[in-house]
């Protein structure tokens, strides 16, 4: 019997798990990367469901802001407290499933300091600074935040407006904030709970700008925690999620940081203001291409929860008959039910298999810049900022559709799908906004067609599609003999396509403008090239991934592979059409191979979310709850609510009852 299966479980949703065509615990052991890996995630929520200050008093829906932040504060410490319950080298898998499990969708006090200000000390400190710091961040004896986006200014670090200017007399940086724009605006933990932080701010020694540059800066005091001197920093406010995170604002008045606050591995300034340069332009920015490398899984993860949510709950709700007087059918019968859900199902299992190959590469670039080697630098650049702008785009409307395939109990917080909502579509923006990722993408591809043109073109694997000669036709006959090397030849045909549109628009575009506006006139083109580029990638990656998967989860997987593919081909049918490359009836074809798939996948539905393997700590849903019981919790959880403590409301004794009796009494 599967482990998801329990005594008083929902009938429904035990006969589907029933119904499924594989060994559900051997899949689990391929998503998360082999059965130890997921013997340490059971270890690991036994634990933390073990212990009594990782639990909430009352869901989080009906906290007040406070409560939550206090609430997050206790719990961050405690799951700090008990680091030694896991690998603390293996952020991307323990690490980062330890702080789900613990403090659900939510940021908190600490959650900068370890994402982004102790990956930075690491990579951009020197060894001096390295053994001052380092030690006091882990402990911490510190806590730290990353603060570079300005008010004024978020994705164009060229134009930041705080400056730290050197005075060689003293052998100290000013720093300042020169305008309001200037203010330090959204750093995570930066409002009210961190000491320290990583300023970026442009550099200036010897009357010149260097550009911006990192420096590590004390902003309270450590024991009162009240500001320093010249020091104005608070809270942000309400934001449309994570309220649990004291986001913050700084602005500086002309204070003095000592010259070996400014973070020294590559850029450096010698007491006399001498600037020396790095040695490789882009060696600064391994802090930014890790969080982006962590986001797509935790991006992938939070639209496979979203999936989760709506198949179960699709699972137990019954609406509607097909045929009349057959009795009410489950929703996940209705085609167009499917047909909402299981491309969003396909998605994530997508964006899982490209998580792996980026924090695999990260990995390789890391070690190899250590030695000095920037060869692979730029791809990772390149791959990280495409892959985090497609993931969190599909991913924040992969949640939307899964939220109205829920019809209105999706609408209530009890669902979850607010909260996830809310936590992931901010990835559309932070680190990088998605447009803007997409055009430093296209530049890449502007320069690899220019030298496919030239004949000096040397491309990588993921760029190699750009220089072939490529079919006329698609090769596609009927959907069931379309095979993996032809519908990836059908997919590069249009990036390659939608790549040389751009580039000969450029072109023409640079005879008559200059090069920045030529760039502007022409980015709706060049987006759109990134996007098919980054498309093609993540099809080829999972079904390499799938070819190698076992045989007896490849025929499932081969099902959820093929509907992701064939999803991107028919949602632009233009593509495909124009030039005659696709007739009609081949696109016929496809559409005809997405409804097979979402056949062959109904089955099989459940038994494939429960391969993600999400607690119902960690999943935080109502509706997507293991045992299918979701009337039954509603009620119990509408029960928290604050308007439930009393039967009779202030709102109706000073103004609705008032009125109400005024009425009676004059009828």
């Amino acid at each position: 019997m599967s482990r998801w299966i329990q005594e008083g479980d929902n009938v429904d949703i035990t006969n589907e798990r029933k119904k499924g065509t594989f060994d559900t615990e051997r899949m689990s052991a391929w998503i998360h990367g082999g059965p130890e890996v997921l013997k340490r995630r059971r270890e690991i929520l036994s634990f933390v469901k073990s212990i009594d200050d990782f639990k909430d008093p009352v869901p989080t829906e009906f906290m007040s802001r406070e409560e939550r932040i206090l609430n997050n504060a206790r719990k961050v410490v405690a799951m700090t407290d008990n680091t030694d319950q896991i690998d603390g080298s293996d952020f991307f898998g323990e690490g980062m499933y330890y702080q789900a499990l613990t403090m659900g969708r939510d940021l908190h006090a600490m959650s900068l300091h370890y994402v982004m200000f102790i990956p930075t000390l690491q990579g951009q400190t020197d060894d001096e600074q390295l053994d001052e710091w380092l030690t006091k961040a882990i402990s911490r004896a510190v806590v730290g935040t990353y603060a570079q986006t300005e008010l004024g200014h978020g994705t164009n670090l060229s134009k930041l407006e705080t400056t730290a200017t050197y005075d060689s007399a003293t052998e100290e940086f000013v720093l300042n904030s020169p305008t309001i724009t200037a203010a330090k605006w959204w750093p995570g933990g930066l409002g009210k709970s961190s000491n320290y932080a990583v300023v970026v701010a442009q550099l200036y020694t010897k009357g010149e700008c260097k550009g911006p540059h990192p420096f590590i800066v004390q902003l309270r005091d450590d024991e009162t925690h009240m500001p320093l001197k010249g020091i104005r920093l608070g809270d942000i406010g309400p934001k449309l999620g994570i309220n649990g995170n004291d986001n913050g604002f700084l602005l500086f008045d002309k204070v003095r940081i000592p010259r070996r606050a400014l973070l020294m591995r590559y850029a450096k300034v010698k007491p006399d203001g001498t600037y020396v340069a790095p040695a490789h332009s882009k060696l600064g920015y391994g802090t930014m291409v890790f969080v982006r490398s962590i986001m797509i899984k935790d991006q992938s993860t939070q639209l496979a929860a979203a999936a989760t949510i709506a198949t179960r709950y699709a699972s137990v709700r019954r609406q509607g008959e097909i045929s009349p007087g057959k009795g009410e059918v489950q929703i996940i019968d209705y085609q167009t039910q499917q047909f909402r859900v299981f491309p969003q199902m396909a998605r994530a299992f997508a964006f899982m298999a490209a998580a792996t190959e980026i924090r695999d590469l990260y990995m390789t670039v890391t070690e190899q810049l250590t030695h000095g080697n920037t060869e692979l630098l730029a791809e990772l650049h390149v791959l990280s900022s495409g892959l985090k702008s497609i993931v969190s785009w599909d991913t924040a409307q992969g949640i939307e559709q899964c939220r109205l395939a829920c019809g209105g109990h999706g609408y209530s917080q009890a669902s979850g799908f607010p909260e996830i909502y809310g936590y992931a579509v901010g990835g559309c923006t932070y680190e990088g906004e998605n447009l803007v990722m997409l055009l430093q993408v296209a530049r890449f591809l502007m320069r690899a067609a220019e030298g496919v043109r030239k004949g000096t073109a040397k491309l990588a694997d993921i760029g190699a599609y750009i220089g072939k000669t490529g079919s006329k036709t698609s090769r596609l006959t009927t959907h069931h003999h379309y095979t993996d090397a032809d519908l990836v030849a059908d997919l590069e045909h249009a990036a390659r396509k939608q790549v040389f549109r751009a580039y000969d628009r450029l072109k023409k575009a640079q005879q008559h403008l200059s090069p920045e506006d030529a760039w502007n006139s022409v980015s709706v083109e060049l987006a759109k090239a990134s996007r098919w580029h980054v498309r093609v990638y993540l099809v080829k990656n999972f079904l390499n991934k799938v070819a190698l998967a076992p045989q007896d989860l490849k025929f499932v997987l081969t099902d959820v592979a093929r509907l992701y593919a064939y999803d991107i081909i028919t949602s632009s049918i233009g593509a495909f059409l124009e030039d005659g490359y696709m007739s009609s009836n081949q696109m016929n074809e496809v559409k005809e191979g997405i409804y097979e798939c979402l056949a062959k996948i109904r089955p099989n539905a459940v038994a494939l979310v429960d391969s993600w393997d999400y607690d119902d700590k960690e999943l935080k849903s109502v509706l997507g709850r293991r045992d299918g019981n979701v009337y039954p919790a509603l009620l119990e959880w509408a029960q928290n609510s604050q308007l439930n403590r009393s039967d009779v409301l202030p709102s109706h004794t000073k103004y609705l009852g008032p009125m109400m009796k005024d009425a009676r009494s004059k009828l």
